[in-house]
C-alpha cells in the first residue's frame, strides 16, 4: 500500500506541478536526497542502518511531496498503514500559501485545511497511538506553520509615533483560517492523555517554548488567546519546563519595561502567571518574591498599563493573599511608580490600592501608612474629580476604615488639611459631598482628636495669613519708598 501511495504521488507530481515557493521547507531528515527505498531511523536505536523486514509496520519518513493532492482518509485506511499515511498528511500541511490573495491556490488551500481538520480529529479521538517519529514530524509541521516573522506593528508601518494601543483597531492575520487549526492540533496533542511527556519533551523543548513566547507579540488577539491556552497547558503538563517558562516570561517583561514599552501579549502572559501564582506553595520561595519585586511591581511604570492592569492587579493580589507580609512591599512599590500627571492611571492605582489594603494586616499597614496617606491626601485635592472621588471611596471599605480607626492618631493629622481644603474650595459637588461624609466619620470616630486637628489647622491658617499680610506690607513699603524718590517703578 505504501509503495502505491509513493507511486501515486510521483504521478501527481508529473501531471500537476506546483510553484516551488509553495513547497514545504526541507528539513535535515526529510529524506529528500536519499534513495526513496532507504529507511531512515530517527530514534537512533541499535541496529540503525539495517534494512527493515518486509512485514514491519513501523513508519518511515516518506520522500517530500512536490504537490498538494488529496489522500485517503485515515479512518478508511487499514490500521497498519495509518502511521505512514499520517506522515504523508503532515507533509501536505507543511506547504505554505499566500493568503493575501484569496483566489490564489484556492484548491490547495482547501485540501490543506481539510487535512488539518482530519489530523485534529484523529488526535482528539485517540483512534491510534502516534509513534515517536510521527510526533517529531508533527511538531516540525506545527513549527513550519506558526513560527514566522510577525508583521510590523501598525505604527511601524506608517512611520508615525506609537499611538495609544487602546485606540488601535485589532490586526487580523489573513492566514488565521489555517493557523487556527494548526494551533488546535498542537493544543489537542498537548492535552491528550495519550501524549507521553517523556517523549514529547524532546520536541516541545526550550527552543520551541522560546519561539512560542515570541509569538505573544502578535497583534491578532485570536492568536494570543490560543497561545495563552497552549502555554498554560504546557506549563501544567511539563513540570521540567516550569522554571524555564517563568524565567523566559521574566525576560519578556524586563524588555517591555526598560526598553520597548510595547508588547501585545503582556495581558495574556499575566493571565497565565495569575494561575501559576495561585498554585505557589507556602512558604513562598525567594525566587517568587524576587519576581514580584523585579518584574510585577515595575510593570506599573509603562504608559500603556491600562491594557493589562486588570491581570497585573490580580497577580499582585494573589501574592498579598498568599503572604500578607508582602503588603508593605507592594504598597511601597505602588507609591514608587505613582503617576504624577496621568489621571486615568491614578484612578487605576487607587482601585488596586484598595484591593491590596483589603488583604493587609494591621502590622504591615502601620509600616507604610505615613507615606501612603500623604499620597492619598494629594489625591483628595486633585482637580480631576475622578481621582479625588476614587480616593474618597476608600472610606466605603469596612476593612480599610477599621485600619484607619486603629491608627487615627497618625492618619487624621496627615489628611485633615486636604479634607478642609476640599470642603472650602473643591469645584466638584460630588467630591464636596463625599468629603463631608469622611469628615463626619472622623468626627464621630474621635471628637477630641478631630477638635485638636481643627485647632492646629486654624492656627496654621492664621500663621499663613499673617505671613501673607507681612509680605504685602513689605511690598507696599518698598513701593512707597520708590515713589518718594521719584523712581518710575511699575507695581504689579
Amino acid at each position: 500500500m505504501f509503495k502505491k501511495i509513493i507511486k501515486g504521488s510521483r504521478k501527481h507530481s508529473k501531471s500537476d506541478p506546483t510553484d516551488a515557493s509553495s513547497r514545504p521547507p526541507r528539513s535535515g531528515n526529510t529524506g529528500s536526497d536519499l534513495n526513496p527505498h532507504l529507511v531512515v531511523n530517527h530514534a537512533t536505536r541499535p541496529g540503525q542502518g539495517k534494512p527493515p523486514s518486509t512485514n514491519s509496520s513501523s513508519p518511515m519518513v516518506p520522500p517530500p511531496m512536490s504537490a498538494v493532492e488529496p489522500l485517503p482518509l485515515l479512518r478508511d485506511t487499514p490500521v497498519s498503514e495509518r502511521q505512514n499515511l499520517f506522515m504523508r498528511k503532515l507533509q501536505i500541511c507543511c506547504f505554505l500559501f499566500d493568503f493575501t490573495d484569496v483566489l490564489k491556490s484556492a484548491r490547495e488551500k482547501e485540501i490543506k485545511r481539510q487535512t488539518l481538520l482530519e489530523l485534529v480529529d484523529y488526535i482528539q479521538s485517540g483512534s491510534g497511538k502516534i509513534t515517536e517519529i510521527c510526533q517529531e514530524e508533527m511538531i516540525k509541521m506545527v513549527g513550519i506553520n506558526i513560527f514566522r516573522s510577525l508583521p510590523p506593528a501598525s505604527h511601524e508601518n506608517t512611520g508615525q509615533g506609537a499611538s495609544d494601543p487602546e485606540e488601535e483597531e485589532p490586526y487580523l492575520d489573513p492566514t488565521w483560517p489555517h493557523l487556527q487549526i494548526v494551533y488546535e492540533l498542537l493544543l489537542r496533542y498537548v492535552v491528550s492523555s495519550d501524549t507521553d511527556t517523556k517523549v514529547a519533551k524532546k520536541y516541545i523543548d526550550h527552543s520551541f517554548i522560546l519561539k512560542l513566547l515570541d509569538l505573544f507579540d502578535s497583534e491578532d488577539p485570536r492568536e494570543r488567546e490560543f497561545l495563552k491556552t497552549i502555554l498554560h497547558r504546557i506549563y501544567g503538563k511539563f513540570m521540567v519546563h516550569r522554571p524555564f517558562i517563568r524565567k523566559a516570561i521574566n525576560n519578556i517583561f524586563y524588555r517591555f519595561i526598560y526598553e520597548t514599552e510595547r508588547h501585545s501579549g503582556t495581558g495574556e502572559l499575566l493571565e497565565i502567571l495569575g494561575s501559576i501564582i495561585n498554585g505557589f506553595a507556602l512558604p513562598m520561595k525567594e525566587e517568587h518574591k524576587l519576581f514580584l519585586v523585579r518584574a510585577l511591581i515595575p510593570l506599573h511604570k509603562p504608559k500603556p498599563i491600562a491594557m493589562y492592569h486588570q491581570q497585573l492587579s490580580y497577580c499582585i493580589i494573589q501574592f498579598v493573599e498568599k503572604d500578607y507580609k508582602l503588603a508593605d512591599t507592594v504598597i511601597r512599590g505602588l507609591l514608587k511608580y505613582w503617576p504624577l500627571t496621568n489621571c486615568q492611571k491614578e484612578v487605576l492605582f487607587l482601585g488596586e490600592l484598595e484591593e491590596v489594603l483589603e488583604a493587609t494586616q494591621s502590622a504591615e499597614f502601620q509600616r507604610c501608612m505615613v507615606p501612603l496617606f500623604r499620597q492619598i491626601a494629594r489625591c483628595l485635592n486633585s482637580l480631576h474629580f475622578q481621582v479625588a472621588e476614587r480616593a474618597l471611596f476608600l472610606w466605603n471599605n469596612e476593612h480599610i476604615v477599621n485600619l484607619i480607626a486603629l491608627n487615627r492618631q497618625v492618619i487624621l493629622p496627615i489628611i485633615f488639611e486636604a479634607l478642609e481644603r476640599n470642603i472650602h474650595g473643591h469645584w466638584n459637588q460630588a467630591v464636596h459631598g463625599l468629603t463631608m461624609n469622611v469628615r463626619k466619620m472622623f468626627m464621630e470616630m474621635d471628637a477630641d482628636l478631630f477638635d485638636e486637628c481643627q485647632r492646629e489647622f486654624a492656627e496654621k491658617e492664621a500663621r499663613a495669613q499673617e505671613v501673607e499680610e507681612q509680605r504685602e506690607m513689605t511690598w507696599k513699603k518698598l513701593a512707597d519708598v520708590a515713589a518718594e524718590r521719584g523712581d518710575n517703578m511699575v507695581t504689579v
